[in-house]
């Protein structure tokens, strides 16, 4: 019989334990990804929105985004993220540091449980500084054939065309 009250309670404490642990836990939400072109030492700004059981808006954590290399792994800066006027969110501006492949991770900041988090994201390429390669040729070389397209046909329409002569009759 002690045997039984034993192990029921040793069944009963463990079911319980966990629970306990699991009322500290955060999602991250961000306003953006880094954009298309985004160039070695350029602002990225974004806003982290951090939610308590992945609804409440939690207020008073400090996130921070951190960049990492993707080849070496290692952490080339971290950006601490400031609250704005909204409760839960938090605004941070980023700068990837060289070109490259880069990946990022969100730090929650929830730590009132001891299970703040990193929250990862797919890794980003991110071009050298001054290699603005957002010029628009393509476009630009199909509004060009377009044009000469238009032209060829205004120079076939109003060329001039000679009447046929009239066949000679009785031959």
């Amino acid at each position: 019989m002690k045997k039984l009250v034993l192990v029921l309670a040793v069944g009963i404490v463990a079911a319980f334990v966990p629970a306990a642990g699991a009322g500290g836990w955060a999602t991250v939400g961000l306003s953006s990804l880094p954009p298309s072109g985004l160039e070695a030492g350029q602002d990225w700004p974004v806003d982290i929105t951090v939610l308590q059981h992945g609804e409440t808006p939690l207020a008073g954590v400090v996130p921070s985004i951190t960049v990492r290399n993707l080849e070496t792994g290692a952490a080339a800066g971290r950006f601490e993220a400031t609250p704005t006027d909204k409760p839960g969110v938090y605004q941070a501006v980023v700068r990837f540091p060289a070109e490259g492949t880069w990946s990022y991770e969100v730090y929650d900041g929830f730590t009132e449980y001891g299970n703040a988090q990193l929250h990862t994201f797919k890794h980003v390429e991110i071009g050298a500084a001054g290699s603005d390669t957002s010029f628009p040729t393509l476009p630009l070389a199909a509004a060009a054939l377009g044009l000469l397209l238009i032209l060829a046909a205004i120079l076939l329409l109003r060329r001039p065309r000679t009447a046929p002569e009239p066949a000679a009759a009785g031959r």
